[in-house]
C-alpha cells in the first residue's frame, strides 16, 4: 500500500489501528480560494529512491504509486517472473481517472509555451491502462494485462476480475489493484462543483467524518493498493505463505443516477449477496465490513440501508468501518488498499476503527467501530466500493484453510 498513511503495508497498517489521520491541507498546489482545501496526499514522495529516475520521468504519479506498491507486494510474495516466459502472469491495475496529473501539467505547457513544447511521453503517461502496461514491461508479466475502470469500484473489481481470469486459466498469478493520483486543481474543483467533497478546511485531519451526523463529503485521497493472487495450486508448488482466500466477489450497477446510489440500496445490497453466495458463506460468518464509507450524506446513508437489507438483525452486531476517515478517498484505488486492510486485519485479528466518530447520525445506526480499534477473531471479512456511474463491488476474504 501507497497512501497518505505511508509508502508502504506496515506503515499504513500501524497508523490505521492508532486511529491516526493522513488528511491535511493541499501542497501539490495551492488550494486558495477552492472550496475543499483538504487532502490524502502521500507524504515525501521521491519515485527516484524506487526507480531509475529516467522511468521516473516517463510515468505519471499513479503509475509510480503502482509500481512501488506491486514490487514491494511481489517481494513479500517472494515472486519474480521467469525473464524467458512470464506467460502465466498477469496485469490488472485500474483507475477511476488516469493520468490526470500529466495532461494537467502538459496542458499548462501548452498554454504557456506552445504545442512544440508538449512532452512526447504525455499520451503513455495520461492513458488509463498505462499503469498495468509499463508494470507489465517491468515485472515480465505477459499474460493479461489491461486496466480495468469502473470510477470508485476499480480496485475491487480488478481483484474480483483477477481471481476470475485465474479460475478460467488464463493465469497461474497476478498483480491487482488500483492506483491514483488526482489531486490537482481540476480534480478538486470539479469535485467540489459536484458538491462531493468536504468544506472543513479549518480542520484537516478531522474533515472525513464518515457515518457521522456531520459528515459533509469527502476527502480526495491518492496512492495505490496491490495484491498478489495466485492460484491455490500455484501457490503451495512454489511453497508461498498465503496470507488469505479471496472466496467471493460480487459486482453489480444501480441502473439509477450518474452520481448518486440507488435510493433503497439495491445495488449494493445485491453486490454483497453476490460475493457471500460465490464464498458460499452466510451473511452471518461475516466478522467484519470495512464500508466504502465516504463521508458524503448520501453514500453512508444508503450503504447502511444496503448492509441492513444483506445482514438483517445481525447488522446491528456486525462491526463496521470505514478507514477512508485516516486515508482519504483514493476513487480507483480505494477499493484495493481497503481490501489489504480487510487482510491484515484478519491476519493481526484487529479491526481499525472509523476516526472523527463523534455524533451519531439516526440514519446511520450500526456499529461503526468509532475512534478505537477493536481486537476480534475474524474468519471471514466484507470489503465494499460503490462508484459514481452506479458501480458496485463487493470482495469476502477468509482465512486460510488447506483444502482436505
Amino acid at each position: 500500500m501507497v497512501t497518505a498513511l505511508g509508502h508502504n503495508a506496515a506503515d499504513n497498517w500501524a497508523n490505521l489501528i492508532e486511529g491516526r489521520s493522513g488528511l491535511r491541507r493541499i501542497s501539490l498546489f495551492d488550494p486558495a480560494g477552492y472550496d475543499s482545501q483538504v487532502a490524502g496526499e502521500v507524504p515525501d514522495f521521491d519515485p527516484s529512491i524506487y526507480m531509475d529516475r529516467k522511468d521516473a520521468r516517463r510515468a505519471d504519479r499513479l503509475t509510480q504509486f503502482a509500481i512501488v506498491a506491486a514490487e514491494a507486494a511481489l517481494k513479500q510474495a517472494r515472486y519474480e517472473a521467469d525473464p524467458a516466459d512470464g506467460t502465466d502472469f498477469a496485469v490488472i491495475v485500474g483507475t477511476a481517472i488516469g493520468g490526470i496529473t500529466s495532461l494537467v501539467a502538459e496542458y499548462d505547457t501548452l498554454l504557456a509555451k506552445g504545442p512544440g513544447r508538449v512532452s512526447p511521453f504525455l499520451m503513455p503517461m495520461m492513458l488509463p491502462d498505462m499503469t498495468s502496461g509499463q508494470l507489465s514491461i517491468r515485472l515480465g508479466a505477459k499474460a493479461v494485462n489491461y486496466a480495468l475502470v469502473s470510477a470508485c469500484a476499480s480496485g475491487a473489481d480488478s481483484i474480483g476480475e483477477a481471481a476470475n481470469i485465474i479460475r478460467r486459466g488464463d493465469a497461474e498469478i497476478a498483480v491487482a489493484g488500483g492506483t491514483e493520483a488526482a489531486i490537482t486543481p481540476i480534480s478538486v474543483a470539479g469535485f467540489a462543483a459536484a458538491k462531493a467533497l468536504t468544506t472543513a478546511n479549518d480542520d484537516p485531519a478531522r474533515a472525513s467524518k464518515p457515518f457521522d451526523a456531520r459528515r459533509d463529503g469527502f476527502v480526495l485521497g491518492e496512492g495505490a493498493g496491490i495484491l498478489v493472487l495466485e492460484s491455490e495450486e500455484h501457490a503451495l508448488a512454489r511453497g508461498a505463505t498465503i496470507l488469505g482466500e479471496l472466496a467471493g466477489y460480487g459486482a453489480t450497477s444501480d441502473a439509477f443516477h450518474i452520481t448518486q446510489p440507488d435510493e433503497h440500496g439495491e445495488g449494493a445490497a445485491r453486490a454483497m449477496r453476490k460475493a457471500l453466495e460465490q464464498a458460499g458463506l452466510a451473511s452471518d460468518d461475516i466478522d467484519y465490513v470495512n464500508a466504502h464509507g465516504t463521508s458524503t450524506p448520501m453514500n453512508d446513508k444508503l450503504e447502511t440501508v444496503a448492509l441492513k437489507k444483506v445482514f438483517g438483525e445481525y447488522a446491528y452486531e456486525l462491526p463496521i468501518s470505514s478507514t477512508k476517515s485516516m486515508t482519504g478517498h483514493l476513487l480507483g484505488a480505494a477499493g484495493a488498499v481497503e481490501a489489504a486492510v480487510c487482510i491484515l486485519a484478519m491476519q493481526n485479528g484487529i479491526i481499525p476503527p472509523t476516526a472523527n466518530y463523534q455524533t451519531p447520525d439516526p440514519d446511520c445506526d450500526l456499529d461503526y467501530v468509532p475512534n478505537v480499534a477493536r481486537s476480534g477473531s475474524l474468519e471471514a471479512v466484507m470489503t465494499n466500493s460503490l462508484g459514481f456511474g452506479g458501480h458496485n463491488a463487493s470482495l469476502v476474504f477468509r482465512k486460510y484453510r488447506p483444502r482436505q
